[in-house]
Formats: structure tokens, C-alpha cells, sequence
């Protein structure tokens, strides 16, 4: 490596940390702000507040790892450009396009650090926020989650109103059986106003419900009290897996319960898309260098503040691009990968010319 790109390697690095740190202050600023009151109302220890907002940091550093990269490397190539020594660097032979390889190889670099933090710590890291918030700040709770549907086997399908984590109650259950040989048929169906997990006999206990069995011609139902119900394949654990948020699963969590949507004959286009966009949102960095970095390598009248607020725009209108992109995905108008990975693409294409047409 050239003493010069360790230089720029440096410099833009360093930038890029000073950046994390100053938008990471402000926000955690801003939501100290907006959760004061909740922190007061139900009195939250402060140790639970240090720890929260520990805990947000991934959160916040994700997604602003894309907008520090930018301004960085805006912010030296413009700094560069206006005290000319970029001119001398190209007055020694080094092209425009040898000026950007430390910029693209830190963000390639950047790039793939952020699928794993993103795919990976940032998941973790929310479990105990989200946590945090629904424990001691009473917030998202799911202490009742409502309206659970899934397939437990083939040919049984569990719905469920509402249930509580803390006492493993569920509520206004319906557990419909079909026939094996024909899965449009249903052969029995219990509806109980309560379900509790009997941990002893590792069976679900329904309680104040009825039983209707469904023959050829005709329909014999019974109400019970109590009922034990030893043939359903889940426990409470899993239950609560399937009330979690898409921000609490990693990759590997979010492509099992994809796969578990479509088993159980449910769309998982969205999960799929949050999948995607892990990967296309960490390559964000990539792409905003590459577009920026021409236009702020040029100096132009207006100076570096007017170069920062063309890019920081063309930033806007990118993240912007990929939300609606998201949006009519999850609508089931585009593959879940392309809608995904859409903008990336498209700005790339522009970012390939906008160095093309750049002054070398």
C-alpha cells in the first residue's frame, strides 16, 4: 500500500468514526427525549436505562453506516479538492479512478462487516431492547399476542386470539383436524375459551370449550370442562417464536420462519424481502460512495457545502427509492430478491456512469 492510500484509508476512516459517534449522540439524544416520560411513569431503574440505550447503539449505528460512509468520503475528497491537493495528485499521474480505490475498497470492506452486524448482533442486540421496553417500559407488549395462526402438522390448523407469555394462557383457541386422504375436509374441530401448557404431562389443557365431529352427513358435538389434548406438536416456546419481531430474528431465524410461512400456506413475501434488504441495505455504503465520490472529487462553484447537499439528496431520493421499491414488493408486484436489491442496481448503473463522465 502507497503512502497515499494509507493516507486517504486513514483519513476517511477516521471521518467515518467521527461521524458514527456524533449521529449516535444525537439520536440516542433525541430518544432520551421522546422516552423520558415513559422512563419516569414506570419508574425504570437507571441501570435498565444504561442498558437500553447500550443496546439500541447497533441499532442505530446500522442504519447510519451508510450516510457516515458518504459524508466521509465526501467530506475528504472535498476538503482535498478545495485545498487543491487533489489537483496534485493528479498532476503526479494518479487517475481519478486510482484516487477512489482505498474509498471502495474500505466500503467493500465496510460493506460485508455490515451483513453479519446487521444480519447478526443487531438482532441480538434488539431482543434485549425490545425486552427492555415491553418489561420495564410497558411498551409493544405481547404479553397478549393476538390472532396466532399456524399449521402444527398436515392436516391440523391452530388459531389462536390471544396469549400470554408470562402464564402460558392461551386464548379463544380453535384446533381444526382434516382428513389425511383429503385436506379439504375437516373431521374434528375443538374451540375452548382457554388452553394452558401442563408442563408435568408436556400436553396442552383445554378448558370451557366444545367438540364437534364432522362424518359424512352428519355432525356429533360435546362441551367439556377440561380436556386433555395430547396430540399437538408445539409448546409454549414456540408460540412465542412466532409472536416475535422481524428486527429480533437473525438470517438464519428469519429464512426458517419463511420457510415455516410457506409450509404452514402463508405468503412469506415479506420476510423474504427483510431478508434481502439485510444484504442490500449493508451494500448501501458501497453504492453511496461510488455515486458521491466523482461529483465531490470535482471541485465545482458553491464548494464542499454544495456538494454535500447534492449528494446528501441523491442519499434521500436512494433510501427513499428502496422503501417504495419495498413497499410495492411486499405487495406481491416484484420477486422479493429484485425488490430488494432494485435500487442498489439502478443507483449502481447511475454511479458507473457518473465515474465514466467524471473528469479523470
Amino acid at each position: 500500500m502507497k503512502i497515499i492510500d494509507r493516507y486517504l484509508t486513514k483519513q476517511f476512516v477516521q471521518t467515518i468514526l467521527f461521524a458514527l459517534a456524533a449521529f449516535t449522540l444525537i439520536f440516542v439524544i433525541m430518544n432520551m427525549m421522546e422516552n423520558l416520560d415513559d422512563f419516569i411513569d414506570e419508574d425504570v431503574p437507571n441501570e435498565i436505562i444504561l442498558q437500553y440505550y447500550i443496546v439500541f447503539i447497533p441499532e442505530i449505528l446500522k442504519l447510519m453506516i451508510p450516510v457516515s460512509v458518504l459524508l466521509s468520503s465526501l467530506f475528504v475528497a472535498g476538503k482535498m479538492s478545495s485545498l487543491n491537493e487533489l489537483t496534485a495528485i493528479k498532476s503526479s499521474g494518479i487517475s481519478l479512478y486510482r484516487f477512489m480505490i482505498p474509498f471502495i475498497a474500505t466500503a467493500v470492506i465496510i460493506s460485508m462487516i455490515s451483513v453479519y452486524f446487521g444480519g447478526y448482533v443487531v438482532p441480538m442486540a434488539n431482543k434485549h431492547r425490545i425486552y427492555i421496553e415491553r418489561t420495564y417500559m410497558k411498551k409493544g407488549l405481547v404479553e397478549s399476542g393476538r390472532n396466532i395462526f399456524f399449521q402444527d402438522a398436515k392436516t391440523r390448523i391452530v388459531s389462536i386470539s390471544t396469549y400470554n407469555v408470562h402464564t402460558d394462557l392461551a386464548y379463544k383457541i380453535s384446533i381444526q383436524e382434516f382428513d389425511s386422504s383429503d385436506v379439504t375436509k375437516m373431521v374434528l374441530r375443538y374451540d375452548a375459551a382457554r388452553m394452558k401448557y401442563d408442563s408435568t404431562n408436556s400436553n396442552w389443557m383445554l378448558f370451557n370449550g366444545t367438540l364437534r365431529i364432522f362424518n359424512d352427513n352428519s355432525e356429533k358435538m360435546e362441551s367439556f370442562i377440561t380436556r386433555e389434548i395430547s396430540s399437538l406438536d408445539f409448546v409454549p416456546d414456540d408460540i412465542i417464536k412466532k409472536q416475535r419481531k422481524v428486527e429480533e430474528m437473525d438470517l438464519g431465524e428469519l429464512e426458517e420462519f419463511a420457510s415455516d410461512q410457506l409450509k404452514a400456506g402463508n405468503d412469506p413475501t415479506r420476510i423474504l424481502i427483510e431478508y434481502h434488504s439485510r444484504f442490500a441495505f449493508a451494500f448501501a455504503s458501497l453504492i453511496t460512495v461510488l455515486f458521491g465520490l466523482p461529483i465531490s472529487a470535482n471541485k465545482r462553484r458553491g464548494g464542499v457545502a454544495l456538494q454535500f447537499g447534492i449528494n446528501l439528496l441523491i442519499t434521500f431520493v436512494y433510501l427513499v427509492f428502496m422503501q417504495i421499491s419495498r413497499a410495492f414488493g411486499k405487495n406481491g408486484v416484484m420477486d422479493p430478491f429484485f425488490t430488494a436489491w432494485l435500487a442498489n442496481f439502478i443507483f449502481l448503473a447511475a454511479a458507473v456512469l457518473n465515474i465514466i463522465r467524471a473528469r479523470k
